[in-house]
């Protein structure tokens, strides 16, 4: 990877690997959300997806995420526009809107377990979607987010 990729380039620049590396890891666009048709809110719930290893942040079977989970979402940088609902903290977020990365973000901190420790991962709250009910899903909505357009 180009040194300090991230700002040096812009996200269309990024190589597959560079654009994987600055992934956070924290877990939160993993959550289960719900979008209410009419008025475009977007309710995130404290579900994890079935695939999320919900210690490590990461995806437990990635390279076939799509074919286990239709519905999952791929983050791109073309796309990155139509995920404002990810978290102000999330480093895609930020280096989409010319902010630094985090001091805690894996590459510059060396790892995840800093960012696990200032509870920006969803470690310490996610639980599996393997252990909620599906008609008990709407009990772990933890936000609701406007959408607008």
């Amino acid at each position: 990877m180009r040194d300090r990729f991230w700002e040096r380039f812009d996200l269309a620049e990024l190589t597959d690997e560079e654009w994987e590396a600055l992934c956070d890891g924290c877990g939160q666009c993993c959550l289960l959300k719900f979008q209410d048709e009419q008025s475009g809110d977007l309710a995130v719930l404290n579900v994890a997806c079935e695939l999320l290893d919900i210690h490590s942040c990461r995806c437990s079977d990635y390279a076939h995420r799509f074919a286990r989970v239709p519905d999952c979402t791929q983050l791109t940088a073309a796309r990155i526009d139509d995920f404002r609902w990810l978290p102000r903290s999330c480093a895609y977020r930020r280096v989409a809107e010319g902010r630094k990365l985090a001091a805690w973000h894996p590459l510059i901190a060396g790892g995840p377990e800093r960012m696990h420790r200032k509870g920006i991962s969803v470690r310490s709250f996610a639980v599996s979607q393997r252990e909620v009910p599906e008609d008990e899903l709407e009990e772990h909505i933890i936000a609701i987010l406007p959408i607008d357009g």
